[in-house]
């Protein structure tokens, strides 16, 4: 799996935004009681950081949204393909490649959902223990981050590759199946 400095940059950027975001939302509440508490309840968590429902979808290998950028910008991804593989008027070629496709795809997700989740947890389990500090907090970030980096590349790289496989009158028709107008399959090339 490649990692480019490019990638661990945009990572590195997400999680300054998503720890701004979170400063935010703490700040801005006074006091200490209950109604002041918004994190109340999460510390019985498995991972205090990470939703079970978010820990569940990884490890299952779903999109959580994480392909949205290719979703609704024509780019379809093949599990929906398929859903409309008759209304698509799939050939048995496109139909045969968009089902690898999505079995190759969701067996990566699974498998670097898995190593994110096992991250966080071990990265949860060194503060629950006291066996942190800043130079073993920095690294377990980094590695968060490229995780989170590789589940979502491999989400949008599956759009890309499910798109390759369509004709742009297919992709305008599945635009149109999915509710998202007429389409914009024309503005790019496939």
């Amino acid at each position: 799996m490649k990692h480019s400095f490019a990638i661990q940059f945009v990572v590195a950027c997400a999680a300054l935004a998503g720890a701004g975001s979170g400063f935010a939302q703490h700040t801005g509440h006074g006091g200490h009681g209950a109604a002041h508490a918004p994190y109340a309840g999460q510390q019985a968590r498995a991972i205090k950081a990470l939703p079970d429902r978010d820990a569940q979808d990884l490890i299952e290998g779903k999109g959580m949204g994480l392909a949205l950028a290719a979703e609704l910008n024509s780019y379809p991804g093949p599990m929906h393909v398929l859903e409309h593989a008759q209304a698509l008027q799939l050939s048995d070629a496109q139909r045969d490649s968009s089902t690898r496709l999505m079995h190759m795809h969701k067996a990566e997700a699974r498998a670097l959902g898995r190593q994110l989740v096992e991250a966080e947890r071990e990265l949860d389990q060194a503060f629950a223990t006291r066996q942190i500090d800043a130079a073993s907090l920095t690294a377990r970030l980094q590695r968060i981050g490229a995780l989170q980096a590789a589940v979502r590349d491999a989400h949008l790289q599956t759009h890309l590759k499910q798109t390759a496989l369509l004709t742009p009158t297919q992709i305008v028709q599945y635009d149109k199946l999915r509710g998202y107008g007429s389409g914009a399959a024309g503005t790019h090339k496939h």
